[in-house]
């Protein structure tokens, strides 16, 4: 699944979709862009669609990217600890990031709006309302997922 706000770079894979790096939090890989730009577009594509869901699935994942990645680049990529708590999986919480990103747009998140998301929108989310983050998506982001 792409989001919307994703549809300028999602047909060609040239940016890391949200989905990808939804997988790439959940089994611990830090992914470069550059390195995502070594890796051939069937690559990318199977990226996407490969299954990250289970602690088997999670783990081949891991150990798939890895080596594509190494045999892309000549070493694999870096490594990310795993969050065992995950905020985009603690639906009861609106983080205080978002919040204070919403905010800027005049949007407040009710609790019960945050809880009806999926994981990976509020992931997406999280991600967009980072400080280090490129933040234009933020909006349609909101947008999209019916919270302005």
């Amino acid at each position: 699944m792409f989001f919307n706000f994703e549809a300028e770079f999602v047909e060609s894979l040239r940016c890391i979709p949200m989905q990808v790096r939804y997988k790439l939090d959940t089994c611990g890989v830090k992914l470069k862009l550059q390195h995502w730009h070594q890796l051939t577009p069937a690559i990318r594509q199977q990226l996407v669609t490969l299954p990250c869901d289970t602690p088997a699935a999670i783990a081949a994942y891991r150990q798939q990217l890895q080596q594509w990645v190494t045999e892309a680049t000549g070493s694999p990529a870096g490594e990310l600890a795993i969050d065992p708590h995950p905020p985009w999986l603690q639906a009861e919480t609106v983080p205080d990031s978002v919040q204070a990103k919403a905010a800027e747009f005049q949007v407040t998140i009710a609790p019960l709006q945050w809880a009806n998301l999926t994981p990976l929108q509020r992931f997406a989310l999280i991600k967009l309302s980072r400080a280090s983050h490129e933040n234009r998506n933020f909006w349609p982001a909101l947008q999209e997922f019916g919270l302005a």
